[in-house]
């Protein structure tokens, strides 16, 4: 009897072995349009072989944890766990992934915190990768022992890098109305309008024009955190004009490059630009640190501060957008005057 369509096929291998039936799967195809196969198993008769497809097909989780590599977790956890995480750092622990190659063949359960160390150790890169690989066993050691293939993980044994300490330097007065004075060069307008909404620079890309209010003056966005996630942000008065341009373009997205939305690798390419030209030295997370230390500096409400930079505040219940509240929160930026 002919098994269904992508059921997969068990095939009975040559010379005497103990278990001569192979059991596969067709996954895709090479460049020469021959199949790839995967590997479900090897079993002493056709039936067994049957037996185990079925099962496989009706849960295509059930690993063979005594066998399963650290490959072939991390592809079915890349496949039904990353996608749930964002795109920062899906992408950060896929490169992190490349670091751990060496144990790419090694069964999952015969992993040790040593091994794990040492990906870490002898990435060749701070902290920050570092931390990404230690993030990775972390995520991997969760996923395998939701499969059973391990009772314990090691992950939360391992150390990197320490976190440098940050020496964050506002922008000056001066640099700012430099940046003014140059609003009109491509590109500038975005560092403008970081310095006075305080936005991420992932939450700045991902703003839509649809995001915008220009009747209420309003920005409403932020991705990173619970508290920070869709936040009304009033347009201060000096940025008005710059939204409304930008706005009138006419793309899906505020800051759009090539008529797409502008990647935040990319964009990290303009910025240098910008600061080369302008002769400055910053990062785009200090338009937000300068933004934070003008509301401070103006005495602006705390409840609000926390409102606008979208942080967890003890003051802060549940966040609900009132006309009153709305109406603190412009009057807060107003009383950035710089």
């Amino acid at each position: 009897m002919r098994n269904p369509n992508g059921f997969g096929t068990v095939v009975k291998l040559k010379g005497n072995r103990r278990n001569p039936y192979i059991a596969k799967k067709t996954k895709g195809w090479n460049d020469n349009g021959h199949p790839i196969f995967e590997i479900i198993g090897y079993y002493p008769t056709r039936e067994a072989g049957l037996i185990a497809l079925a099962q496989y097909n009706h849960n295509p989780w059930n690993l063979n944890g005594e066998k399963t590599t650290f490959a072939e977790l991390f592809n079915l956890w890349l496949e039904k766990k990353a996608p749930k995480l964002g795109i920062e750092n899906r992408n950060a622990l896929r490169s992190a992934y490349k670091h751990c190659r060496p144990l790419a063949n090694v069964r999952y359960k015969e992993i040790r915190a040593y091994h794990m160390q040492e990906c870490i150790d002898q990435c060749g890169f701070g902290y920050g990768t570092q931390a990404a690989i230690k993030n990775l066993f972390y995520h991997l050691d969760r996923f395998a022992l939701e499969m059973d293939i391990i009772s314990r993980g090691y992950a939360g044994l391992t150390t990197s890098a320490p976190t440098p300490e940050t020496s964050r330097h506002p922008f000056t007065n001066d640099e700012v109305a430099r940046l003014w004075i140059n609003q009109h060069v491509p590109w500038v307008d975005s560092v403008l309008v970081f310095l006075y909404t305080g936005f991420r620079i992932s939450e700045l890309l991902d703003l839509r024009t649809d995001d915008i209010d220009l009747v209420n003056g309003t920005i409403t966005g932020g991705t990173k955190t619970k508290a920070g996630k869709n936040r009304i942000v009033p347009i201060h008065s000096k940025i008005a004009t710059l939204i409304r341009r930008r706005v009138s373009d006419g793309g899906e997205y505020l800051f759009m490059l090539d008529g797409r939305k502008c990647p935040v690798r990319r964009y990290y390419e303009i910025w240098d630009g910008i600061m080369k030209s302008a002769e400055m030295k910053h990062t785009p997370h200090e338009c937000r640190h300068t933004f934070r230390s003008w509301l401070d500096s103006a005495g602006a409400n705390k409840r609000c501060i926390d409102l606008i930079m979208g942080h967890k505040s003890n003051d802060v219940g549940e966040r609900i957008y009132t006309h009153k509240t709305i109406q603190e929160l412009k009057n807060a930026i107003k009383l950035v005057t710089n």
